[in-house]
């Protein structure tokens, strides 16, 4: 199978390591990379769970990738966890707003296969490792500084990023402003209905010329109570 252009450090991690097709070198655990010129090296995997050695791989030394697992050439560097955790990484970092207030964290990011440069970035709102959170496009313009742990950017939320994956809690969200303000327009256009509706109303009453005895004739004159019991045969 042809290597891909581009891939999520996601996706790579998520791929089980295999020299042959006999030999197992266990799923990708975290990446090697360098954060000062946003490039990845390569990355680790955990042969099995009660293994404490780490394999490291290059990515020059991927081979090809067949359904869930990619195939490398050659034997991987034999590290400790200890070690690897104090190589630089940008992976977890808090994200910090020009105003200097933690916004997100970064969560994954696309390289290119070949030269391992990263494209992006992609930051989460809350914990990375939660699954099906959202995620926020990060661009490489938009970061002024980068140290451990911290990536400092011009942007003031994450609502200044585009929008790259959408959780189900955040469409909700969204389906219910959409309603909302859905609802806050048409209850605009009845108030602004009735009110028109009533300025009309306004408009025509002071027209209306009509007498308040405009039933009954005004040549007809009133008679007292004496004069019709005197014609009245019955009385």
């Amino acid at each position: 199978m042809k290597l891909p252009k581009e891939i999520l450090l996601s996706e790579l991690l998520n791929y089980y390591v295999k020299g042959s097709m006999t030999l197992s070198y266990g799923k990708g655990e975290d990446v090697w990379m360098h954060p000062p010129v946003h490039r990845i090296l390569g990355w680790y995997s955990r042969p099995s769970n009660f293994d404490l050695r780490r394999n490291v791989w290059r990515l020059n030394q991927i081979s090809q990738i067949i359904d869930n697992e990619i195939y490398v050439k050659g034997d991987p560097a034999i590290s400790d966890l200890a070690t690897l955790n104090r190589f630089p990484t940008l992976i977890e970092a808090n994200l910090i707003n020009k105003n200097g207030s933690k916004i997100g964290f970064i969560a994954d990011f696309l390289f290119d296969m070949k030269t391992g440069e990263i494209y992006y970035y992609l930051v989460s709102r809350s914990n990375p490792k939660i699954p099906g959170s959202s995620r926020w496009k990060l661009n490489i313009e938009n970061i002024n500084d980068q140290q451990p742990g911290l990536v400092f950017c011009e942007s003031n939320s994450l609502e200044d990023l585009p929008l790259i994956k959408s959780s189900i809690k955040n469409e909700f969200l969204q389906k219910g402003k959409k309603i909302f303000d859905r609802f806050d327009d048409m209850k605009n256009k009845a108030s602004n209905r009735l009110e028109d509706w009533l300025e009309e109303d306004e408009d025509i009453n002071p027209n209306l010329d009509f007498k308040q005895n405009s039933f009954y004739n005004d040549d007809i004159t009133s008679r007292n109570f004496s004069d019709k019991k005197e014609d009245d045969p019955w009385i």
